[in-house]
């Protein structure tokens, strides 16, 4: 997401579980007490302007955020609760490390014994599963958004390379991968100096993410080696990487943020919340940036929960904040600001969410286009370590790109290295 800041994705160079239990303290504050509550996060979330709005309605407490990367976030809180000091009140946990968490439990407070249960109807009914313990006794995470899946576009460089620029008629150019990469083909032929996709591990990831079995398999062994859908997503992705589509970019680099407004590139996998990148990097690219379907037609990438170290001091007071936090009111707000899909399905017949657009993607209907990507994921069982094996591929896909190892050497690589992920 950010190293993915944000959400994670599969970038093309990329940085390569948990020990005691850590005990906490369930003081809590009285009356008028001034406390204040510490909120860790990996990249912005939007939530500044609502902590204001919390803030003053609740007077006593002060809210201190702290960002880092995506990366640097989960590793932290892993040594944090390790360790048994320095999780903040509130932690954000990204889906490719949150079942590293739930099956561990006992390291956070159980939302379900500070009241969660009566808001489960609140959410997806996947998204609510996913931060449940092994043995559903335990909710350790509320749901943010949810990264349902469509494809970002450059409308001028389409135009360029003689292919449709109308939404409908992109989105039939690829109904399938295969067709994408074919289209990938076609644009290069027509436009050589100028490449396809940004990166290819994202194409790599989005394609495992929609199929019904991922990297693990449902009692959470690793099957990268035996999942057909694994390697049918790998070889198609070197299909890519020989033909030139891929612009080689590391996500959250300079060169990276660049490359949106340059026309660099023409396509990007693109969850919600990627629109508030291209957005933020290419304010002078207005108008030239679309957005079609997905190949495969869904599936989620990304998404977060908000969760209780049991070192918090204020249990109660951080949990009544991420319940407003994750209302759908003010997952609405989020969207509306940032781009972050909420995961709350009652926003999802609400006119002001399914009826907003955005000029800057010649006013695309965000709201119509998320809804309905949302509406038809998939669940996916996601493993312990899923984000550490996506960036292990991701590395080696990076390796081909780089002409450091051909396409043979590096899924070999990648399987010796996914298998000493345990």
């Amino acid at each position: 997401m950010r190293a993915w800041t944000r959400r994670l994705l599969v970038p093309i160079m990329v940085t390569g579980l948990l020990a005691t239990a850590a005990c906490g303290s369930d003081e809590q504050p009285t009356g008028n007490e001034k406390i204040t509550l510490n909120v860790a996060l990996f990249g912005d979330f939007g939530f500044k302007p609502l902590y204001e709005e919390y803030s003053k309605a609740h007077p006593n407490i002060t809210i201190k955020e702290r960002i880092s990367d995506y990366a640097a976030h989960h590793q932290s809180l892993i040594s944090h609760l390790a360790t048994g000091s320095g999780a903040a009140d509130i932690e954000a946990v990204e889906i490719g490390y949150l079942s590293s968490f739930t099956a561990t439990p006992n390291r956070f407070h159980n939302l379900l014994d500070l009241g969660a249960g009566s808001l489960e109807s609140q959410w997806l009914p996947w998204k609510w599963q996913q931060g449940l313990s092994t043995d559903k006794k335990t909710l350790i995470g509320l749901g943010t958004d949810v990264g349902g899946m469509a494809m970002c576009y450059r409308t001028d460089l389409f135009k360029a390379a003689g292919l449709p620029t109308d939404r409908e008629a992109v989105s039939k150019l690829w109904p399938t991968w295969d067709e994408y990469v074919a289209t990938g083909k076609r644009y290069k032929a027509a436009a050589p100096k100028s490449y396809f996709m940004e990166a290819s591990g994202n194409m790599f990831r989005a394609m495992v993410e929609q199929a019904p079995t991922g990297v693990y398999d449902d009692a959470d062994k690793l099957i990268v080696d035996s999942n057909a859908a694994v390697k049918k997503a790998w070889d198609l992705t070197v299909d890519a990487i020989a033909a030139d589509q891929s612009a080689k970019l590391a996500a959250w680099t300079p060169e990276w943020s660049a490359a949106f407004g340059k026309g660099t590139f023409a396509t990007i996998v693109c969850p919600a919340w990627m629109t508030a990148y291209i957005e933020t990097n290419a304010k002078d690219a207005a108008g030239k940036w679309d957005i079609a379907a997905v190949p495969g037609g869904a599936g989620s990438m990304g998404g977060s929960h908000l969760a209780l170290p049991k070192q918090g001091k204020h249990a109660q007071a951080a949990y009544d904040l991420i319940t407003w936090l994750t209302a759908p009111e003010q997952q609405k707000k989020i969207f509306k600001a940032t781009g972050n899909f909420p995961s709350t399905p009652s926003l999802y017949t609400d006119p002001d969410l399914t009826g907003f657009s955005k000029p800057f993607f010649n006013n695309a209907p965000l709201g119509k286009i998320f809804t309905a990507s949302a509406q038809a994921v998939q669940p996916q069982h996601q493993g312990p370590k899923q984000g550490d094996v996506f960036n292990t591929i991701g590395a080696g896909l990076g390796r081909i790109e780089q002409g450091k190892q051909s396409a043979d050497d590096a899924w070999k690589q990648v399987l010796s290295d996914v298998a000493k992920l345990g």
